[in-house]
């Protein structure tokens, strides 16, 4: 069984709702349940970024879900004005040039760079259609490698890949999984998925959970729920 205070930390509540109001309105009905949340694109594109800089000056913890990914000087530019909006993590997809120049970009601040390793909608069959070689765990584990010969600082997987994840990365790095249903709950458009107990088991730092909180009838409830279950690991 693990406390609870120390799972508070481990679990990400995405924000992937349309309005910065509802995204407002969810952080106060989780106060003093959640202390992380993710903005991704949906927010981001309505005021996100400066409510991502509200709630990190307020001392909440803020995962950036930008998925960076373009010419190394482009990446590192955009590294560095992120890191001074004093959020704790941001997402850049797994290529080794562009982790090398964020890396470089986010030196001496506290930013915890993240490597999309493969997207947890995709199956054996999305990649080929992408036209990759290699099916997605194969590609996970290549790329968890290269992260970690970059200079990362934790990995985006699915928790299904997690464990084989954290013996390539060791105990340090973060290993941040999406994906996470609760037992008993819809899987959405997720194609790899575990529950909240199980992602912990395999190795999981950091848990990331939206629709299951955000759209439930009461969201407190909800993510208490998620949390023992995590407790429960």
């Amino acid at each position: 069984m693990h406390p609870v205070e120390t799972m508070r930390d481990r679990l990400i509540v995405g924000l992937d709702v349309p309005t910065l109001k509802e995204a407002e309105q969810t952080v106060r009905e989780l106060e003093g349940s959640v202390s992380f949340y993710k903005i991704g694109y949906q927010l981001a594109f309505a005021g996100g970024l400066d409510f991502a800089r509200e709630l990190a000056s307020g001392g909440t913890k803020v995962f950036l879900d930008m998925k960076l990914l373009d010419i190394d000087n482009t990446v590192a530019k955009g590294v560095e004005n992120i890191a001074r909006m004093g959020v704790s993590m941001l997402t850049l997809h797994a290529y080794p040039k562009a982790m090398q120049a964020a890396v470089e970009a986010a030196k001496g601040s506290d930013l915890c760079l993240l490597a999309v390793t493969v997207l947890t909608s995709m199956d054996e069959q999305d990649m080929i259609d992408a036209g990759y070689e290699h099916d997605p765990h194969t590609l996970v584990l290549r790329r968890a490698e290269q992260a970690l010969h970059a200079g990362m600082g934790g990995i985006v997987c699915s928790a299904e890949e997690a464990e084989a994840v954290r013996r390539i990365v060791g105990p340090d790095m973060a290993v941040v999984t999406p994906g996470i249903r609760p037992s008993g709950s819809d899987h959405g458009d997720q194609k790899r998925v575990v529950t909240p107990a199980q992602a912990i088991r395999n190795g999981s730092s950091h848990l990331v959970v939206g629709r299951p909180i955000v759209k439930a009838p009461d969201r407190r409830a909800a993510a208490e729920a998620i949390l023992a279950e995590m407790c429960s690991a």
